[in-house]
């Protein structure tokens, strides 16, 4: 019997130390769930950021915690979230209680975000938004800030400065078209996917164009993965507009854009194309969708001492240029810095060195608002406008904004096929 009470003290003791081990193991890494449509670009754009970041700070050692380095393990979450909201749930909760992530960042669709924010919240998992636009996703932090406060976001501006930007993209390309083409007043017509993400940027442009002197001649609303919006492009043109004021973060933007220069439709596109912001856009489109004009938050100019390095570092890694989800390389890092600061894992101690992020990023200078969100404007993050100007996304705003012209941008060009319509 002593010799058995022996064995089984000795099988425990050794249990008990490959625990131990285990447990040390599995502190001496930080693991960060990189959370987003894995099939799609904007997936694509949250895996490669993150990647990249996490490969630059572990080839240097790793994140200082304490009087120890740890290492960074991404874990690659696929939400599904274009197609189903219950995916992308059941990716938030395997990604925190399975994987056992210590944060999480990405994140694209408004809808989902919104569910796997709650998720996160729930288990007071630092999340880091790098994709979805909605102003409600941080004024949540304002309304109950115990519970939200482990909620960032990096990008995109809330939609309410896309429209900002949006305005002011739109406005330039007015005032060019006016000028060159002789139109005295300007006819737009409203694009956008049928998303919650979109809604708001729909009213804000029904209410505020007319107010800017232009006329809305009418809104289209397709399904995000539409494949055919000829019957839309053939309304557009039917309405006489001049220009066609998009709203896409999903695979129609390519659709539209493809369509659009095939049909040469006498009405310039500017806006919001995710899609457009890749350089698999020229290929996807067959050069189509040359002269579109978007939002971006990355070109090859000088935002900040860091952007050019960062964005052919990007390119030569990843064969592409970043799209915006790839701030998850922003994301990476100021958790990295914050966790330094903090000494800790602990969420409760990250938070408040999050809060104090200056960071000057590829993108523009980092400073969150009491919201958790990213600060929108001239010193600080601006987005750019891009416009594909034959096979090149070249910068093309801001020009002489707010004082700021970045370093390699240059002039719009309005698409040669409208310029021989109205000169008829």
């Amino acid at each position: 019997m002593k010799k058995r009470n022996v064995g089984w003290s000795i099988l425990a003791a050794v249990c008990l130390v490959a625990s131990m081990s285990f447990s040390a193991l599995a502190e001496d890494e930080i693991k960060i769930g990189v959370i987003g449509p894995m099939q799609f670009t904007q997936g694509e754009g949250h895996w490669n950021g993150a990647v990249m970041a996490a490969e630059e700070i572990n080839a240097k050692g790793g994140v200082q915690v304490g009087d120890k380095k740890l290492l960074i393990k991404v874990l690659k979450e696929d939400s599904n979230e274009f197609v189903s909201l219950p995916d992308a749930t059941n990716a938030a909760e395997l990604a925190i209680s399975r994987h056992k992530v210590n944060f999480l960042v990405g994140g694209f669709r408004t809808e989902a975000v919104l569910v796997m924010q709650d998720i996160a919240m729930d288990n007071k998992t630092i999340f880091i938004g790098c994709g979805a636009a909605h102003p409600k996703l941080c004024e949540r932090v304002k309304e109950d800030y115990d519970r939200y406060k482990y909620w960032f976001r990096v990008t995109p501006i809330n939609s309410r400065f896309l429209v900002k930007v949006d305005f002011i993209l739109l406005g330039m390309v007015a005032k060019i078209m006016a000028q060159e083409l002789n139109i005295p007043k300007i006819k737009v017509a409203i694009v956008a996917e049928k998303a919650v993400w979109a809604d708001p940027i729909v009213g804000i442009a029904e209410k505020n164009l007319p107010k800017m002197g232009m006329e809305v001649v009418g809104v289209w609303r397709p399904s995000p993965v539409a494949t055919d919006v000829t019957a839309e492009l053939s309304a557009i043109q039917s309405s006489g507009a001049h220009i066609i004021f998009t709203t896409f973060s999903s695979s129609v933007g390519v659709t539209f854009a493809k369509q659009w220069g095939e049909l040469k439709i006498p009405a310039a596109a500017v806006g919001i194309n995710v899609e457009a912001q890749k350089d698999g856009f020229w290929a996807a489109t067959g050069g189509k969708g040359n002269y579109t004009l978007t939002i971006n938050t990355y070109a090859r100019v000088k935002i900040t001492d860091e952007t050019i390095a960062f964005f052919d570092k990007y390119r030569e890694r990843f064969k592409e240029a970043p799209n915006y989800t790839a701030g998850t390389y922003e994301a990476v890092y100021i958790l990295a810095d914050a966790i330094t600061k903090a000494g800790s894992l602990d969420p409760d101690k990250i938070v408040p060195e999050l809060e104090k992020t200056n960071r000057n990023g590829s993108a523009g200078r980092l400073v969150f608002t009491d919201t958790h969100d990213v600060t929108w404007g001239p010193g600080f993050v601006t987005s750019v406008g891009t416009q594909w100007q034959d096979g090149k996304n070249m910068c093309v705003w801001p020009i002489n904004w707010e004082g700021i012209t970045y370093e390699g941008a240059v002039p719009y060009k309005i698409p040669p096929w409208i310029v021989e319509y109205y000169k008829k």
